[in-house]
């Protein structure tokens, strides 16, 4: 009886709420969860179709996972599998493919786990994909931070994306279910509560409500929590949540913002819902009103039409903005989409140029963020992870620090003031042992 699973996700913070909840049900059936390396029984993979690489990814991982046992039992969900699940069944080995509607119900279409070497199984949707399948993850960052869907789907029409396609239109979960669900994970000891979607910033419409009125009832939950958004669109970044979030310390003081291009023209092809000038404002508001806030910034580069100049554009728009870092993306065809029947396609040579000036452009930002952080208090999630005597944690403002390890700051949000800057994270110290710190320093 097979009973070691592994599971794997690709693309976003929502894939791995999901995985999360996919690997509760194993565990409740008597499973056990080893790591993707381990020989497994069964093997699942949460794909993501963002990317042509996520895609080529995932076939990978397949392979991999059948060298290591050829007789394990292969399970490919996800948007890859939502929207090619064809590809993923002429892929040799796979047994089962399943949709995004399914993949939270997963032992309602197996009813065994036994490789037989026949077709691969498609199971096609049963319902449109306007459901809400209830996902947390309880297992981010040793059991310190947990990642909680309280939307899927999208209703925009962005020229790249296949995500409306996969993952249907937005919706959802009940404003009242949001609270029981957020109530237990802190009452299980949760410190930070990530909320994830696919358009988070979009909850509510069909329940008459918003995310500010929902975040207004999250914070009076009793208890020591602070709560995260995961990314938000522009224009859904309304000013009541940006003053809540500067008068509650419940709220930590980090946003990742959408942009994907900095140019006018290309942004008005992307079929994006704000202008340039619209993100420049936000950007500054947000600076004006948090202090030391933290701003993550997604951007493409290599869309379809982007001359130099547009890139450059993009480029200059973002040297000058008081962010923090970014998450580029190169540009990639995918099928179903507007963009990839635009003219003017962009050499790959010339893409991979793009994305690597601005990656060194990010972490220009993310220094400069950092070092001006030295010498001020920040409020900071300590994980449980003994690394040569010192532990890791997120301070509010999502800047990764290091510090001393003492059992005691195991999930607990501390005061401490920032230290020293050095690449991809920062040195920190509470009241009495600094001087420890710098010695593990050198």
């Amino acid at each position: 009886m097979p009973n070691k699973v592994a599971l794997h996700t690709l693309g976003c913070k929502l894939n791995f709420s999901e995985t999360s909840t996919i690997g509760s049900q194993f565990l409740n059936k008597g499973f056990d969860i080893v790591d993707l390396k381990e020989k497994a029984d069964i093997y699942v993979f949460n794909t993501c179709s963002v990317t042509e690489n996520a895609e080529r990814e995932c076939r990978q991982l397949v392979r991999r996972a059948l060298r290591q046992n050829p007789d394990a039992f292969i399970i490919v969900t996800g948007c890859y599998a939502q929207l090619r699940p064809e590809e993923i069944t002429h892929i040799d080995g796979v047994d089962v493919v399943l949709g995004s509607n399914e993949k939270l119900k997963l032992f309602s279409y197996i009813n065994n786990f036994n490789k037989n070497n026949l077709a691969c199984i498609y199971v096609s949707p049963t319902e449109q994909l306007n459901e809400f399948g209830s996902a947390h993850s309880t297992d981010a960052d040793t059991r310190t931070r947990a990642y909680f869907k309280i939307q899927d789907g999208c209703d925009y029409k962005c020229s790249f994306c296949t995500i409306p396609l996969a993952r249907g239109t937005s919706r959802s979960m009940a404003p009242d279910e949001v609270i029981t669900e957020f109530t237990k994970l802190v009452e299980s000891g949760y410190k930070e509560i990530i909320l994830t979607g696919v358009n988070v910033g979009d909850y509510g419409k069909s329940f008459n409500t918003d995310l500010y009125h929902l975040l207004l009832k999250m914070i009076e939950v009793p208890g020591e929590f602070r709560i995260r958004i995961s990314s938000i669109e522009p224009n859904l970044l309304s000013d009541e949540i940006i003053d809540l979030t500067a008068q509650s310390d419940k709220m930590c003081k980090h946003f990742h913002i959408p942009l994907q291009s900095g140019s006018p023209k290309i942004l008005k092809l992307m079929q994006r819902r704000y202008k340039v000038e619209d993100y420049e404002k936000l950007i500054y508001r947000l600076n004006e009103r948090i202090p030391d806030v933290g701003i993550g910034v997604d951007v493409i580069v290599g869309f379809p039409g982007e001359s130099e100049e547009d890139f450059l554009d993009t480029y200059n728009f973002l040297r000058d903005l008081p962010i923090s870092y970014l998450h580029v993306f190169t540009y990639s065809e995918r099928p179903d989409t507007k963009a990839i029947n635009l003219p003017g396609s962009v050499d790959v040579f010339e893409r991979r140029k793009r994305n690597n000036m601005l990656r060194i452009l990010s972490e220009k930002k993310k220094n400069y963020f950092y070092n001006e952080m030295i010498n001020k208090e920040a409020e900071v999630l300590f994980e449980a992870e003994n690394e040569n005597g010192l532990t890791k944690g997120f301070t509010s403002n999502y800047i990764r620090v290091s510090h001393l390890f003492n059992p005691d700051l195991i999930n607990q949000i501390s005061k401490v003031i920032i230290t020293k800057a050095e690449g991809d994270i920062c040195l920190c110290e509470t009241k009495g042992i600094k001087k420890a710190i710098d010695l593990i320093a050198c």
